[in-house]
């Protein structure tokens, strides 16, 4: 953000003579305002050795800024807005270099950082999965081999608002594991798709398959402790 005591450096959008060379600079130069002398290039004002650096990155611009012992802020005349408006900053060659190598440097260890945390959320996310896959199993030991695993990859996809993610299924709640369970069954071993393929409200296709629903999970609970009531909790 320019202050009142920045140099300022105007791209002209009108025909433009150096007040103390007298070259013809046309339109479009830069120049600086220099009181009785009018415009001067940036040569004459001895901002010619400085680079420019465009509007956009804020803290490329920011240490730029820091590290230059010149800068001047670049303006130009908008006639829609009917105001001058910043374009950039010209900066030093080497405290652009310096700034550059600053934010490399960080948007490395960002992305080091980001590296590390996705490593550390996967290993939690993997380490949930298993121990829900490893619940479905004991409530029920009958499924067949490697369905607790698809069940519980399913039910703890990250922010799908599957009862996997849900507060109680974290404690490895046995009632929220069941809907997991049912919902996989519900998909998977009975015609439910189908029948909501055929047009079927979510509630006829689900009364539908009760049954269905029920038999297999009782072939897959140890004891076949599970009663219908299970199938009135509503899961998807």
């Amino acid at each position: 953000m320019e202050t009142k005591d920045d140099l300022k450096v105007f791209i002209s959008n009108r025909e433009s003579i150096c007040g103390e060379c007298s070259d013809n600079l046309g339109t479009g130069a830069w120049i600086t305002l220099a009181g009785d002398k009018g415009a001067l290039c940036l040569t004459c004002a001895d901002l010619d050795h400085l680079v420019f650096l465009p509007s956009g990155n804020t803290a490329l611009t920011r240490r730029a800024r820091k590290h230059s012992t010149l800068t001047a802020v670049v303006l130009k005349w908008s006639r829609a807005r009917k105001r001058y408006e910043r374009q950039g900053l010209l900066v030093e060659a080497r405290a652009l270099q310096t700034a550059e190598e600053e934010c490399l440097a960080d948007s490395e260890i960002r992305a080091r950082r980001s590296e590390r945390e996705d490593i550390r959320r996967q290993e939690i996310d993997s380490k949930y999965v298993e121990a829900f896959a490893d619940r479905v199993r004991k409530l029920f030991p009958r499924c067949p081999y490697g369905r607790e695993r698809k069940i519980a990859a399913h039910a703890c996809l990250k922010y799908s608002g599957r009862v996997g993610r849900s507060a109680s299924a974290k404690a490895m709640d046995q009632a929220t594991v069941r809907l997991a369970v049912i919902a996989h069954v519900r998909h998977w071993e009975t015609t439910y798709d189908e029948l909501l393929a055929k047009g079927h409200e979510r509630r006829e296709a689900r009364a539908a398959v009760e049954g269905a629903v029920f038999d297999v999970l009782r072939k897959w609970e140890a004891g076949g402790r599970l009663s219908a009531k299970d199938l009135a909790i509503r899961s998807s």
